[in-house]
């Protein structure tokens, strides 16, 4: 494994485990491995992760061959979309996301996590690493472990700790990451000679 292989598997990795950890979708994990079989919680949620990456890895294959050798402006489209997801979360309250009922535990979690990730953080962050890391293979095995990684901690938290944690004690972390990551690529497409040194 070359070193930019290894530096782009291992930034995908902290930054997506890390935003999932303190997103909407593991506390609702939390909660659901609260009420359900946790280790049947976890293969829902694994396996939802799972396809909401390889989506993810694909609309951002996808929106690479569109913009051709233009991709600075996919990088920088991306970093201002992540400003305005930031100032979203930050000015428009959540108030309807609740977990569907009525079917299994596997089921259930598939669901509720599927739903939840779509157009979510992670997915959005997914999507601008395939511009940035030169493989979306790494892309995409680096957020899948690190999202099956999150989701094994929630379901442990859920089954001991329930519903005592609170998941918006944590939001403006999440933005706070959003506007970080989004000024960083906002930077890599403007001055991409200063990432040289991590991506070669």
């Amino acid at each position: 494994m070359s070193d930019s292989v290894l530096v782009g598997f291992l930034l995908v990795f902290a930054v997506i485990g890390g935003t999932e950890l303190i997103d909407r979708t593991n506390f609702a994990l939390i909660g659901l491995a609260a009420r359900e079989p946790p280790s049947r919680v976890w293969v829902g949620a694994t396996a939802a992760f799972a396809l909401t990456t390889v989506i993810a890895v694909a609309i951002g294959a996808a929106l690479i061959a569109a913009v051709g050798g233009s991709i600075w402006l996919l990088r920088l489209g991306g970093g201002l979309f992540l400003l305005g997801y930031a100032g979203y979360l930050a000015f428009v309250p959540e108030h309807q996301r609740r977990p569907p009922s009525g079917y299994s535990a596997v089921t259930t979690a598939f669901l509720l996590i599927f739903l939840l990730e779509l157009g979510d953080t992670t997915m959005i962050l997914t999507i601008l690493f395939v511009s940035t890391v030169p493989s979306p293979v790494v892309v995409g095995v680096a957020a899948v472990l690190a999202l099956a990684l999150v989701a094994a901690s929630a379901c442990l938290i859920g089954s001991r700790l329930g519903s005592r944690v609170e998941p918006k004690a944590l939001e403006r972390f999440v933005i706070v990451v959003l506007v970080a990551v989004g000024l960083l690529t906002i930077a890599y497409a403007l001055a991409p000679g200063l990432f040289a040194p991590l991506f070669g």
